[in-house]
């Protein structure tokens, strides 16, 4: 049998049942086919079989302003929300943030409007706080890393099961020590070799070939004696 995918559904409310409280006759509604409750047992459906949101006997629907226009309103529930989530889950609705879209097709179009109403930067800069990246296909990363700036986000839109990749040097001072005394509470110790300042041309010979484990420590107190 051969089926097609209606991702979306809008329209007027025609008839509600008794219980029915948000709703009434004349409103408008919308349905989407995806919402955060797909990924609910790991991403799998718990019956494993197809959902059809729009043709469902029972589904969630959302309210939608009657000054909205529903053709207008249709693309906001894949293009829309797609980007607004990605938008929001990583913090880039802040006012006065920059942000540079990747991709201007139906979604990253939505992104610049996005960004414009929440009062992202606007002009020119050489550096970025936020990258939200809706091309589709194979395309570098690198250049668009370099456009970042330090602590800054680079969000790919579509990327798998929402997992993501974080970016990270070093702490500072009050991380430093955090950690000094986290080791000394557990009783953490790196695997180290103690070695004399004057073996330390060898101990290079031998980090370019991998050959320690895990660190040198040169002892220059009592290679000086």
């Amino acid at each position: 049998m051969e089926t097609q995918n209606i991702l979306l559904s809008l329209g007027i409310v025609k008839e509600v049942g008794s219980n029915v409280q948000r709703f009434k006759v004349g409103d408008h509604m919308s349905t989407h086919a995806e919402i955060d409750a797909l990924y609910t047992f790991n991403g799998v459906d718990a019956d494993g079989t197809i959902t059809k949101g729009g043709y469902s006997s029972h589904i969630v629907v959302h309210e939608m302003k009657e000054n909205y226009p529903l053709a207008s309103a249709a693309p906001l529930l894949c293009a829309g929300i797609i980007v607004y989530a990605s938008m929001v889950r990583h913090k880039m609705n802040q006012p006065g943030k920059s942000l540079g879209v990747i991709g201007l097709g139906g979604l990253g179009h939505m992104a610049v409007k996005f960004g414009k109403a929440l009062k992202s930067d606007e002009g020119l800069v050489k550096s970025l706080d936020f990258i939200i990246d809706t091309a589709s296909g194979d395309h570098p990363f690198d250049p668009y890393m370099e456009l970042l700036k330090t602590g800054g986000v680079l969000v790919l839109v579509g990327f798998p099961s929402m997992k993501s990749i974080s970016g990270s040097v070093t702490g500072g001072t009050k991380d430093i020590q955090e950690m000094i005394d986290f080791c000394a509470s557990h009783g953490i110790h790196p695997m180290i070799e103690i070695i004399p300042i004057q073996y330390a041309n060898e101990a290079i010979e031998r980090l370019l070939k991998s050959d320690v484990k895990y660190q040198f420590v040169i002892d220059i107190e009592n290679s000086l004696k």
